[in-house]
């Protein structure tokens, strides 16, 4: 309850606009794409407490350390060690299939400068939990963010980044030029 009225007040002063599809109505691996700012984590929790979506999200460690862990935990994070960030695959997996029920929003660009790949975890975590995936965006070119369209990963990477990579197209995110291409290591045969 509390949430929503934050959210509420947030999005009445908020210069930003909270727009595109409805929340999806079973877990799913949120994509928060382009990640270039700390803003877009405010923004990550004022999307979320307006549409009453319980999620998880991943950060670094260093994050949870003192008295911010309490903190970043009650608000759903899950901190990865970036020396061993396989594991993290594992534990997220292991919480859908014990039955937990949330949406894990991870920034596959996985810094906020723009450089290198994507990182491939929300692709292994999708496909081995069996959730479809969401993305959603920033764009302060229009000044909105939300969420966009909801589809299971085919297994094929190139085709299932072809479509990721259509829809962030035209998306700027909060500090335009950190914005990264959506690509995957993967999808390279030289890497």
């Amino acid at each position: 309850m509390l949430r929503r009225l934050i959210a509420r007040a947030f999005w009445g002063v908020s210069r930003w606009r909270l727009v595109g599809a409805a929340a999806p109505d079973r877990p799913t691996v949120f994509i928060g794409a382009p990640h270039t700012s700390n803003w877009d984590f405010v923004l990550m929790l004022a999307i979320a407490w307006r549409l009453g979506v319980e999620i998880r999200w991943l950060g670094k460690k260093s994050l949870f350390a003192g008295w911010r862990g309490p903190v970043m935990r009650r608000l759903g994070g899950i901190p990865v060690d970036r020396e061993d960030p396989s594991s993290v695959v594992a534990d997220v997996v292991s919480r859908v299939h014990a039955g937990e029920t949330f949406g894990l929003v991870i920034t596959p660009d996985g810094t906020r400068t723009g450089a290198g790949y994507w990182k491939s975890g929300f692709y292994r975590i999708a496909r081995d939990a069996g959730m479809p995936v969401t993305l959603c965006f920033v764009d302060r070119t229009t000044m909105t963010t939300g969420i966009g369209p909801t589809f299971e990963l085919t297994g094929e990477v190139s085709a299932d980044m072809d479509r990721i990579r259509a829809f962030y197209a035209d998306k700027a995110g909060f500090r335009p030029e950190h914005r990264r291409e959506p690509r995957l290591r993967e999808e390279d045969p030289r890497a």
